[in-house]
């Protein structure tokens, strides 16, 4: 178990994950659990039962006032303006250039009241392109993250472990649509719970007072193990998220990459009249600017991030993520390459420590959940 260096943050369940037995890691600065047992155990647990995560890393950002929906259509790539309150829309922070700040999570609490989850690598990224953007517009920005943990239940039980868990009230749990999000209280105590994860399976994420985190931890561990629920890392996290063909902040997105080639042209909206990035985004990426792919190997070795990407001799592309994938038994892997050979069906070679391994391009997500 790794000790924490002075500038490390920690989570408020880290004493909770210490008592666990979890294996530590370094994530953006924050000192988050890794694996409690086996990641292959993890994984599987999720994509047959549940897990639970800490996720209160993850920055939490509220945008308030009578300007708060023309402020955000003018700040991010969507059209938040139009989403109804207790909904949920994943958009984009871009810079001038049309690159990703940030792939964020946007809810809308009221009329007049948003709340945006950013990455905790981008947290302060975020929060200060939204100050900067805010001139003109009668909002507030508030940076909340050390007020709110935040606590996932993934998994097809998840839904039976939230509604067996002591103490939790949620209005309309069954009824709650993706991508949406609902009320409830834990021991009294006001909470939100939307239905989001980063899994490919149905799950959702409860938004919590730090306070009473542990707590809740707890009850849904104890509702939970009954149902096969079992504590996951970061390393359970990655991969599953791999399989769900679903972006890393800093291997499938990042400055120098515009949506477009990430596959996330659909989530710009170009027809709004002006919002940061919009004149570079309608210009597009550069001429043979690289595009994401997925790929598709045999056996058992797996390509890694930043592994180099052939077209017979010919240097392509680099992978941006790869694992050994749990659940579908052979390699996947994402990565950015050259236009030319993006089509589906191309055979590549990923050079695996010196082994050429031949790829076949696939469409993603590699897994969907049935």
């Amino acid at each position: 178990m790794s000790e924490p260096s002075a500038t490390q943050r920690l989570s408020p369940l880290h004493a909770v994950h210490e008592a666990l037995g979890a294996a530590f890691t370094d994530f953006a600065g924050w000192q988050m659990p890794v694996r409690y047992s086996s990641d292959l155990a993890e994984h599987h647990a999720v994509r047959t039962a549940a897990g639970i995560f800490d996720i209160s890393h993850m920055a939490e950002i509220g945008v308030d006032g009578p300007d708060a929906a023309a402020f955000l259509d003018a700040a991010l790539a969507g059209r938040l303006s139009a989403m109804l309150p207790g909904k949920a829309k994943y958009s984009l922070v871009l810079n001038e250039a049309g690159g990703i700040v940030d792939d964020l999570i946007v809810y809308r609490m009221t009329d007049t009241s948003y709340l945006v989850v950013a990455n905790a690598s981008n947290r302060f990224a975020v929060v200060e392109a939204l100050q900067h953007r805010a001139g003109g517009f009668d909002v507030a920005i508030d940076d909340r993250t050390e007020q709110i943990a935040l606590i996932a239940v993934q998994g097809p039980a998840s839904v039976a472990v939230l509604a067996a868990t002591a103490g939790l009230a949620i209005d309309g749990l069954d009824d709650l649509k993706y991508y949406a999000w609902g009320s409830g209280t834990f021991a009294g105590v006001d909470l939100m719970v939307a239905r989001t994860g980063y899994t490919g399976e149905d799950g959702f994420e409860l938004y919590v007072p730090v306070e009473h985190a542990a707590a809740l931890w707890a009850a849904l561990t104890a509702a939970g193990e009954p149902l096969g629920l079992v504590p996951c890392g970061l390393a359970a996290r990655d991969t599953l998220r791999l399989e769900a063909g679903m972006p890393l902040y800093g291997h499938e997105l990042g400055l120098s990459i515009q949506p477009v080639q990430a596959g996330l042209g659909r989530v710009v909206v170009t027809d709004k009249p002006a919002f940061v990035g919009r004149d570079a985004i309608l210009a597009g990426p550069a001429d043979g600017a690289p595009v994401l792919v997925g790929l598709q190997a045999d056996g058992k070795r797996a390509a890694r991030a930043e592994y180099p990407v052939y077209s017979g001799d010919t240097l392509v592309g680099e992978i941006t993520s790869g694992a050994l994938s749990p659940t579908l038994g052979y390699p996947i892997a994402m990565a950015f390459v050259a236009p030319e050979v993006s089509a589906l069906g191309t055979v590549l070679d990923l050079d695996v420590r010196g082994t050429r391994i031949p790829a076949t391009v696939v469409a993603l997500p590699f897994y969907s959940r049935s």
